[in-house]
Parts: C-alpha cells; sequence; structure tokens
C-alpha cells in the first residue's frame, strides 16, 4: 500500500478532493461542484448539507481504495465565511455569502463605535469590506437576528469546519483569523477588544497552529487530521519552503492577491484605501498582500465576450499572444480619458466598453487582458514598495494564460516573471503544512515548474 495524505481543496465554484504520495504526486483526484442554495433572504449561499455529505462520502470512497493507506487528512477553503454550531455542535445557519451586501447603518454604527473606519482598519489591517470582513457577519448577526446569535455555541471559518467533521475538534487558526476579518489587532497581535465587548470571543474556539494535527473520529485507519487553514496562506507555502531569495507571488482565481512575505512593514492607510491588507502565512508572520476581484471579471467579462461573437467560453483559456493585437489596441486607445490609480483600481476599464468597437473576438479579449494587467500592475507595484523582491510567481488560472503572462512581464520590466507550473499548489501547501506528521522523506525540492516570461517591449 502506497501511503498518501488526503487533501480537501474546497473552493467557491470547485469542490476538489486529492490524494499526494510521499513525493507530492497526485495518485488520485475527486472534484464535485454543487448547486448553491439561499438564505433566508433569498441570497446565494453555500449549500452546507451537499458539502457534509461528499466529505463524508469521499471519505468512504478513499478509505475502500485498497492501494492506498491514508496517513493524514487536511483541508484548504476560502475564507471571509463562518459555519456557526449549535450546542449540540450542529450547524444551524446558513453559511452567508461574503458577496452579500452589508447593511449601511450597522456598518456605520460598528465603525462609529469602535473609533472610524480609518483608525480601526488600520489596526486591524482589513479594508472596510463590509461581509468580507468575517467578523462583520457576526456582528450583523448579533444586531439583526437576535435569537440565532444567543444559540451560536461556536462560529468556525471554513477550513476549521471541514476539519471539525473529520475529528470532532473544534478550533480557530490564525491563517483565517488573520485575513481582513476584523478579528485580529496586529498592533497587538491578539483579537481586538471589539471582539470581547460584544460578546463574540466566547464563540470563538481555541486557536491552534496550522502544523498541528488532532485525532480522528471519522471511521477508517488510524491517521492524523489537521485543522485546515486558509486557501492564500496555503498556496504560500511550497514556495516558502523552495525558495530563499525574495519573491512576490501572484495567486490567481476568483481572486488575484499578490502575497509579499518579504514586506512586513505595517500598513499605510493609503495603502489600505487601496486595498492593501495582511495575511498571516502559516508559521504567524504577518505579510502585506493586495487583491483584485480580477479572476471574476475575467469569468464575466469573457462569456459576454463568447456570446457577443457567438465563440465557445472555452476557446480564451489557450489564446495565444499577439503583440500585434496589443500594438492596435494602443494605437486605437490613444484617446482615451487618462483614469487615476483609484479608480483603475476600483473598476476594470472593460467592463464599460462596447463590443461593438472590436474586429473581433481575439482583439476583444486582448483588450480584456491588457485592462486587467492595468489593475495588476497598480495592484502588486503597492506591496513591492520597499523590498528587494526581483522575482514575481504567478500560481493558478492566469498562469496558465499567454496573453495574461506575456503583458505582465511587459509592465515588470527588470523583474524575473515566471508561470509557476505546480499541480495545485493550494493543495500540495495543505499538505506540506502537516509534513511531519506523515511523510518520512525529505521534503522534495522540485515540486515547482517554472515557465520564464521575458520581457516584449510594447
Amino acid at each position: 500500500m502506497k501511503n498518501v495524505i488526503a487533501i480537501f481543496d474546497v473552493g467557491k465554484s470547485n469542490k476538489k478532493l486529492f490524494l499526494f504520495d510521499e513525493d507530492y504526486k497526485i495518485v488520485f483526484e475527486l472534484s464535485a461542484r454543487f448547486i448553491e442554495t439561499v438564505d433566508e433572504d433569498g441570497f446565494p449561499c453555500e449549500n452546507l448539507d451537499s458539502l457534509k455529505l461528499s466529505v463524508f462520502d469521499s471519505l468512504r470512497e478513499i478509505f475502500r481504495l485498497k492501494e492506498f493507506n491514508i496517513k493524514a487528512i487536511n483541508f484548504t477553503s476560502y475564507g471571509a465565511s463562518f459555519v456557526y454550531l449549535n450546542e449540540q455542535l450542529r450547524a444551524f445557519a446558513p453559511l452567508y455569502n461574503y458577496l452579500k451586501p452589508y447593511p449601511e447603518s450597522l456598518q456605520k454604527q460598528f465603525y462609529d463605535t469602535y473609533g472610524g473606519k480609518d483608525d480601526f482598519a488600520f489596526r486591524t489591517a482589513s479594508p472596510v469590506l463590509g461581509s468580507l470582513n468575517s467578523g462583520m457577519q457576526l456582528y450583523r448577526i448579533k444586531y439583526e437576528k437576535t435569537e440565532l446569535f444567543s444559540q451560536i455555541k461556536y462560529a468556525l471559518h471554513l477550513p476549521q469546519y471541514l476539519s471539525f467533521l473529520v475529528s470532532g475538534n473544534v478550533c480557530s487558526d490564525i491563517t483565517s483569523i488573520g485575513c481582513h476579518t476584523n478579528l485580529w489587532d496586529f498592533q497587538k497581535n491578539q483579537y481586538h477588544s471589539w471582539v470581547q465587548r460584544e460578546g463574540i470571543l466566547g464563540k470563538l474556539a481555541p486557536i491552534l497552529s496550522c502544523t498541528e494535527v488532532v485525532s480522528a473520529s471519522f471511521p477508517g485507519n488510524f491517521y492524523s487530521v489537521g485543522i485546515g487553514l486558509h486557501d492564500s496562506s496555503a498556496a504560500l507555502i511550497p514556495y516558502l519552503m523552495n525558495f530563499k531569495e525574495p519573491f512576490v507571488l501572484i495567486s490567481t482565481g476568483t481572486w488575484c492577491i499578490s502575497l509579499n512575505p518579504f514586506n512586513e512593514a505595517p500598513l499605510t492607510k493609503d495603502e489600505l484605501k487601496k486595498g492593501c491588507l495582511c495575511f498571516m502565512a502559516y508559521n504567524g508572520k504577518p505579510m502585506k498582500a493586495s487583491r483584485l476581484f480580477a479572476g471574476n471579471v475575467h469569468e464575466q467579462e469573457v462569456k459576454r465576450i463568447s456570446e457577443y461573437f457567438n465563440q465557445h467560453v472555452g476557446k480564451y483559456r489557450s489564446m495565444n499572444f499577439d503583440p500585434q493585437i496589443i500594438e492596435t489596441l494602443k494605437e486605437k486607445n490613444k484617446t482615451e480619458k487618462i483614469r487615476w490609480e483609484d479608480e483603475v483600481l476600483k473598476n476594470c476599464a472593460f467592463t464599460e466598453r462596447e463590443l461593438t468597437s472590436f474586429s473581433n473576438d481575439e482583439e476583444a479579449y486582448h483588450q480584456l487582458i491588457f485592462d486587467i494587467i492595468e489593475q495588476q500592475y497598480l495592484s502588486t507595484e503597492l506591496i513591492l514598495k520597499g523590498t528587494d523582491v526581483k522575482r514575481i510567481f504567478v500560481d493558478g488560472g492566469f498562469g496558465n494564460n499567454a496573453v495574461y503572462m506575456n503583458l505582465l512581464a511587459s509592465v515588470f520590466p527588470g523583474m524575473e516573471i515566471f508561470a509557476a507550473s505546480m499541480a495545485q499548489a493550494t493543495a500540495v501547501g495543505a499538505a506540506l503544512c502537516i509534513h511531519s506528521c506523515w511523510n518520512k522523506k525529505e521534503i522534495p525540492h522540485d515540486i515547482i515548474e517554472l515557465k520564464y516570461f521575458h520581457e516584449i517591449r510594447i
């Protein structure tokens, strides 16, 4: 039997289970997509029942596989989402969507009470993001759903809830807490005082290190269970373990998050206003990050392009880069009004472009990526300042996008730009995080394949 670790990688769209052998090669995988349900207000949200059943069904399936010996299980998932457990430790409320609009009056009440938006965001390294600040979801429940709040025994971030399903152990994890939640005071390195004052601290489980493991309660062979971690922090782990020279990682998916683990400088109020924040690395160290909703914009605008030009949406997954098209577009756009940096960061220009102005879908698609790169440059530049970074790694969907990668190289002259090809970096990071508990081999140093993109003068 081959010793393996099972990793559940739960994204907003895709839910995956991987088995990695001791060399971190994928030897088995399952994938699932669920139809969203709605909360009591009719807003779309994760179907927790389907997710729970999928975890259990997947575990039963892999434990039946005679060729594998499951040594450990770990979890990684998107953040900004709480699962609420009652006294019987059952999930009893919706997993509210972090995109759900936040009531302006309640948000004003919160920030007026706790020192104002600027000072509070500065202390918690959390831009004002409404429901994306997961602590604000608890604050909303307290004031809008009093009965529900009183029934909450524990509020677990999604990665820790997934771990709880298998271990029965309730805990919190610093990579989830320290990610734009409004919960953590980065100046004092502890929960912000509001968490206790509002009666929320008692509903948060004890903090464990994400390198720790606990015992399993789900039937199967003897195996260890990780406590789970935030997907952005997990994606960084293989890079931190493989590269010592300063670098920035742009982790691309629904969000494109630029992570600089070599920039621990306190966030400025200006950086916060422009979308910067702090993440907690798996080792508990803060790192500066910036974020764009570029993956979501890309998905929506590709649909618009494909429908207008009557093309299959899959065409754009492997479109070749054509510098001549970029030259044509730059000539066309010469008369465009110059946009301020804040405006560029806030809104991708392509969302307001008329598709009638493009000769064909390839031209439209190159313009879409050109506009996304305009945003990406400003976003990544925010966390490069004052550091000696000379390398940028791109993983996730855009790392496989030739148009994106070539344009990124063109806006960062003097930088080494690499598409980092690693099968499922986030899942690998979750496995590496608890390496010592299941794997007797040395951590391999060849799990990341790099493709260099040289600067193209455009």
